[in-house]
């Protein structure tokens, strides 16, 4: 076979089997010279050696501060030692720092101990890095989007190839595969797996036992009751094959374990020490504690414990928002000072509320105007006040006083608009104090301004009746004749009880029936004034009450207790409180509930007001809703007193508090 010249190519060449590369031209035609681009050819040994500048120091990965008592900072390549820098003193860093414009490039690298300076392509990344952009210079995040796929649709796809014919030609292989295995099935060779049918154990739960074999009632009482078997102690340090010298028996220890009974030993084996665990010998006991498990496991007793596996959090109450039970006060708005020593009772005005009367231990009886807090008028009653009451009536500016002791003065205030003030003149310059009978307990004096009553006994209390006509007091001493009701249209005074039913602290008139509630110390009494009979007895479960309060209807009293409780009494539902909280750490000193809003405050001595949520549902189907929105705080203790008394503002929720630091605070919200 000859061959030419021309098909033999040339040594040291290789014949080129690729196409020639197409000819670029502009868009008129032309021939663009365009000029290859070649690689750039790098010897190996032509590197920059400052990019090895930081691995000079070749310490590892340790902490540079191990050197800070050396001389040296670390090692280099070869095994020398980096002998540290001297340091520059102050005054040479301000020198460099004022001569060396390149100053501001510099940072301190600790692993060589000398300043490098940065270039500008470090500068500007970490300009980037402050300012939040990408480190990289010259990254654009936002690059045009190139949309692939247009919203325009299209009758035919993008490539409209019809397919090929060998897709509608089934596989002859497969078509070969099916027709053996068709064949098989014909021919009775191919025989599938059959399927194992399993039989379920069904058991009788509700079978009697002795109609059961023992197989059934043993894999019965597995599956009813399944106790597993106590754990195995661990082993402690004394079992070691290497223990402690301290866990080692002496001569005297050794000797009182063999003498101790084997039921009475602490341990039922002595420890032992070996050098190696190759040179323990075997467990001697080792058959007779299995044997012994097993009868353990066998004869001793089981008890099962029943757990219950519950969320702490499911087992508080779902209280609601307090931004839902708005209004409620919750800040102190200012102080109104005046009394010196305890200020132990207050009282508002009847609808607008404008002014506050205040009664204290130092004989005085004063007159605020709640909205600017300043005192407007004082009364000298000559003793130590105990209780004070504006009349329930607005057309009458009357307030009841009780006053060293035995003393009630009934006096006209002077305050407000004056024809209420003419009235209330007139009203008092009516009484008919002359018209009493002879050997009368309780006497009644008329003055310019006031009517006067003494009693037999120290007054605790005194409370109007809604109609005004009517009020009653309450005596400290425990005796028969503690309760006082007196009429005011025919200065006349009675008492409705004969008995004694037990020492009296506080009673309050029903708001709109002829009823009094009677509160001793751990009974409430509801008494009907017409008939003179008890209606009811209610069981309180407070040890010692101290302020009774009813709602606007009169089926509802709160309690608070001298025993830290406070109790909500539902007449409609029993004679027992509906609920009882105990949220104060001391004595319960009054009670106050508001006319206008839902809400509930106590005070006691341990500095705090407790402030409630408290709905009452007319619907029978509802139940009444009680929940704590606020703590309020104001009143430092004085001879182990701090909140005496408190009051709701008529309109506002407002709450105004006596205390023992001989202070009244008003709290809004």
């Amino acid at each position: 076979m000859s061959t030419k010249a021309e098909d033999i190519p040339k040594k040291g060449k290789r014949k080129s089997t690729s196409t020639k590369k197409p000819i670029k031209k502009d868009e008129f035609g032309e021939k663009l010279d365009v000029k290859p681009v070649l690689p750039k050819v790098v010897d190996e040994y032509d590197y920059d050696s400052s990019d090895e500048e930081d691995l000079r120091n070749t310490i590892g990965n340790i902490p540079i501060k191990w050197y800070d008592d050396e001389e040296h900072i670390g090692y280099d390549k070869h095994g020398e030692k980096i002998i540290k820098p001297e340091k520059k003193g102050e005054i040479e860093t301000f020198l460099e720092k004022m001569e060396d414009p390149d100053y501001w490039r510099k940072v301190f690298d600790r692993q060589s101990g000398t300043d490098i300076k940065l270039t500008d392509e470090q500068i500007e990344k970490l300009q980037n890095i402050a300012s939040g952009k990408y480190p990289t210079i010259g990254y654009n995040p936002y690059e045009p989007f190139l949309d692939i796929y247009s919203s325009q649709k299209e009758i035919h796809p993008i490539d409209n190839i019809p397919a090929p014919k060998a897709r509608f030609i089934p596989s002859k292989d497969e078509m070969r595969m099916v027709s053996k295995m068709v064949h098989a099935i014909r021919m009775g060779w191919a025989i599938g797996p059959k399927e194992k049918k399993e039989e379920k154990k069904v058991y009788d739960l509700w079978a009697s036992e002795d109609s059961m074999d023992n197989l059934t009632k043993s894999q019965l009482s597995r599956m009813r009751v399944h106790m597993p078997a106590p754990k195995v102690t661990l082993p402690t340090h004394a079992e070691s094959y290497n223990p402690a010298e301290e866990y080692l028996f002496d001569d005297d220890e050794k000797k009182k374990w063999e003498e101790t009974e084997k039921e009475d030993r602490v341990m039922n084996f002595v420890p032992s020490k070996f050098d190696s665990l190759r040179k323990v010998p075997q467990y001697d006991k080792f058959i007779t504690e299995r044997f012994e498990r097993c009868l353990d496991l066998y004869l001793a007793p089981r008890q099962r414990k029943m757990r219950i596996h519950a969320d702490p959090t499911d087992l508080l109450p779902d209280l609601p928002n307090p931004n839902d039970l708005r209004p409620f006060p919750t800040n102190l708005a200012f102080y109104m000072r005046g009394h010196k020593g305890q200020v132990r009772c207050i009282s508002m005005e009847p609808e607008k509320g404008e002014l506050l009367a205040s009664g204290g231990q130092d004989g005085t009886v004063r007159i605020w105007m709640l909205a600017t807090g300043r005192c407007i008028k004082t009364f000298d009653m000559g003793g130590e006040v105990t209780s004070v009451a504006f009349s329930p009536i607005a057309e009458r500016t009357m307030l009841a006083v009780a006053y060293e002791g035995k003393h009630i003065a009934i006096l006209n205030t002077g305050c407000g608009d004056k024809l209420h003030i003419q009235q209330t003149e007139q009203f008092i310059s009516e009484v008919p104090t002359d018209e009493q009978e002879d050997g009368a307990v309780v006497h009644w004096r008329k003055a310019k301004d006031r009517v006067t009553l003494t009693l037999p006994n120290e007054v605790r209390q005194v409370t109007w009746h809604a109609k005004g006509d009517y009020l009653a007091t309450v005596a400290v001493d425990d005796i028969a004749k503690s309760v006082y009701v007196h009429q005011m249209s025919k200065s006349k005074s009675q008492c409705p009880f004969t008995k004694r039913k037990g020492h009296v602290q506080a009673v309050v008139f029903h708001p709109t029936q002829a009823r009094l509630f009677v509160a001793t110390k751990i009974h409430v009494r509801e008494y009907d004034l017409a008939r003179c009979v008890l209606i009811k007895k209610l069981i309180t479960g407070i040890k010692h009450i101290s302020s009774i309060v009813p709602d606007a209807s009169g089926e509802n009293l709160f309690l608070g207790g001298l025993d830290r409780r406070f109790a909500w009494m539902d007449l409609q539902m029993g004679n027992k409180p509906w609920k009882k909280l105990k949220h104060h750490t001391s004595a319960i000193r009054s009670v106050a509930y508001h006319k206008k809003y839902p809400l509930l405050a106590t005070v006691s001595d341990d500095g705090s007001a407790m402030v409630y949520y408290a709905r009452i549902y007319s619907d029978f189907s509802k139940d009444n809703e009680l929940y704590p929105v606020k703590r309020l705080k104001a009143h430092e203790k004085a001879d182990d007193l701090s909140m005496l008394h408190t009051v709701w503002h008529p309109i506002q929720p407002w709450l105004i508090t006596a205390g023992a630091d001989g202070s009244i605070a008003l709290f809004t919200y």
